[in-house]
């Protein structure tokens, strides 16, 4: 059997511990011992990542990181609890941080606290927020900050040719870090059909004409990416929104319509930005589809080095 495939958050911050407690809390002089068991009773996700750290100010303490696709608005009262869950059993006091990897809608907005009232008692918990997309790509690979090479595609700046091309040979040029390579060409691609399916990012972005660049300079793995954490929420995302689309039509039936419309779109969104335009032929067959076939084709699309070689793939 394979050996499973590790490109969750406590991976990535094992990578670099001491670069990555000094980067979210903002001290030089803070240093990682420890990363420690994140689950407890009530809680368990593989976003969630404890570091036992010290620093000469403030003796040993640890710094709750959690890691999120997109903002919840469900987080403030999350990471109390977090909080509060690990100072109880840890005995030490916490400093929490919450990383937003994408962008949420433009109508919903960011807390960076927990604050409460009931019945004239008050209960506030603050967590520092770092949003990725605000985040200079040519401060994390200066630095460098290797947890965050693969998402320099979202970073601000991280657009051009020459940040993708850094990243991917700073992956390349050591071995802890080249199966994070998969990872990043996934989120260049996502950040290209957020551009076009989607609105894209407030900053620089990938270009039309650089879509080539992710197939010629990037590998792709579909194992190594489906261990990930956020392809697995970002396919549930994709499901939500053709379920929300079925429940706006009003029938049972539509639910599974709106499901099939999503992943038809996103299948050729794929297709599109692998090979720029697709046949009709291939448009017409890939509607089609049953909703188990597009699921399948899902990764065919992505590991296939043409159209041709797609269009084998294809059902009769």
């Amino acid at each position: 059997m394979a050996k499973r495939a590790d490109i969750g958050s406590k991976r990535l911050i094992s990578l670099a511990p001491n670069a990555w407690v000094q980067w979210v809390t903002g001290n030089p002089q803070v240093r990682a011992s420890q990363l420690l068991d994140a689950e407890f009773q009530w809680i368990s996700r593989e976003s969630d990542v404890i570091v036992k750290a010290s620093s000469p100010e403030h003796s040993e303490f640890l710094i709750l990181n959690e890691l999120q696709l997109r903002y919840d608005q469900n987080m403030p009262q999350r990471m109390r609890n977090y909080v509060a869950l690990a100072e109880e059993k840890y005995n030490l006091s916490a400093y929490p941080v919450l990383i937003n990897i994408l962008p949420p809608p433009s109508t919903v907005t960011i807390e960076d606290c927990y604050d409460k009232e009931f019945m004239g008692l008050k209960a506030r918990q603050d967590y520092r927020v770092i949003n990725l997309w605000e985040v200079e790509a040519e401060l994390v690979l200066g630095q460098p900050l290797p947890p965050l090479f693969p998402f320099v595609p979202i970073l601000f700046g991280g657009g051009s040719e020459s940040k993708l091309r850094s990243a991917v040979q700073a992956l390349r040029a050591d071995q802890t870090l080249n199966q994070l390579e998969p990872l990043l060409a996934f989120f260049a691609s996502f950040v290209l059909a957020m551009q076009r399916g989607l609105g894209g990012f407030p900053h620089e972005r990938l270009h039309q004409e650089e879509i080539p660049l992710i197939q010629q300079i990037m590998r792709w793995d579909m194992t190594v990416l489906r261990e990930s954490p956020w392809y697995q929420e970002i396919l549930q995302e994709g499901l939500a929104q053709g379920i929300e689309q079925g429940i706006e039509q009003g029938i049972e039936q539509g639910i599974e319509q709106g499901i099939k419309q999503e992943r038809r779109g996103s299948l050729e969104r794929i297709l599109k930005l692998r090979f720029s335009e697709i046949p009709v032929e291939i448009s017409v067959r890939i509607q089609a589809l049953t909703l188990e076939q597009l699921e399948e084709l899902m990764a065919t699309a992505l590991t296939v080095n043409s159209l041709d070689e797609f269009s084998e793939h294809l059902p009769n």
